[in-house]
């Protein structure tokens, strides 16, 4: 543990690199003061104010075309620690957002950051805002577990859980050979997902994007977008969240991946809600 960072992940891929370190390896810090979010986008939060932690993998086993599912299966694992610590029902937002229920507002608490290490190593990230308050947000739509209604807000407890549930997702993930549906990862994070069933609107590299309903994530983590999907800016669309009957019926409530006329996004694509408003999507702070 260090007191104060720039950002765990950016310390551990560096030592990563110059030492042999063990899989499983964790560096933990009070204060992350140049933190990166997907896309380098920039963060920092208050000294003790949440968990702010980098773990090394070494998944030897798995095809490197299925590491894409390492930020949702941590997703999936700060989920299952979070529910079972802190009494908070967290939701994903492909693919590495983690979202709380404000009131009756989806807000962002956390995120997720998954970055090569060597050549066989992979550094996971995590960051979710713990104890702030309303007036310590970093944006006003942001939101934490203490805003939330957690029963339990102590770090200590939260981080030995969330490590837990990672050890766990991460055991089968790799027993399966880093199959998803094996695993039961697939219809887990579908289950716990905030954007299939969605309108979704994903930014495209080249300043391009699509319009389309979320349909599933496929066996290499990629999310997919319906044949129904068209350029930005041909008209709004609604907003859609899937019931909790249509979440916990897993990956074929939402479609499949032979589905014809389905766009795969991989993670370097922007990816947020249709906003029925506004036709577009705000997305917060990473």
């Amino acid at each position: 543990m260090v007191q104060r960072t720039g950002s765990t992940n950016t310390d551990l891929v560096a030592r990563a690199a110059r030492e042999d370190l063990a899989e499983g390896t964790v560096l933990v810090a009070e204060e992350q003061t140049a933190a990166r979010g997907r896309l380098d986008r920039q963060w920092s939060a208050p000294p003790r104010s949440g968990l702010f932690f980098s773990v090394l993998l070494r998944p030897a086993e798995v095809p490197v075309r299925r590491w894409g599912w390492l930020p949702l299966l941590t997703g999936v694992a700060v989920a299952t620690g979070l529910s079972r610590v802190a009494g908070v029902d967290t939701a994903l937002k492909w693919p590495n957002d983690l979202l709380v229920t404000v009131g009756d507002e989806e807000r962002k608490a956390g995120g997720i950051l998954a970055e090569r290490a060597g050549d066989d190593g992979i550094v996971v990230g995590v960051g979710v805002n713990v104890s702030l308050r309303a007036e310590e947000l970093p944006v006003p739509r942001a939101g934490s577990l203490a805003l939330a209604g957690a029963v339990n807000t102590d770090r200590d407890p939260l981080l030995r859980g969330v490590l837990r549930s990672l050890e766990d997702w991460y055991g089968r993930w790799r027993e399966a050979g880093g199959d998803p549906s094996v695993s039961g990862l697939q219809e887990t994070y579908a289950a716990g997902s905030a954007t299939l069933g969605r309108m979704v609107r994903a930014e495209l590299p080249g300043d391009r994007s699509l319009v389309g309903e979320a349909v599933a994530v496929d066996g290499d983590g990629r999310a997919g977008a319906g044949h129904r999907s068209r350029c930005a800016g041909a008209g709004g669309g609604g907003g859609h969240r899937a019931s909790a009957a249509e979440r916990e019926r897993g990956p074929g409530a939402a479609g499949s991946a032979g589905r014809a006329g389905v766009s795969w996004g991989t993670p370097d694509v922007k990816l947020g809600p249709v906003e029925p408003d506004r036709g577009r999507s705000e997305g917060q702070q990473a």
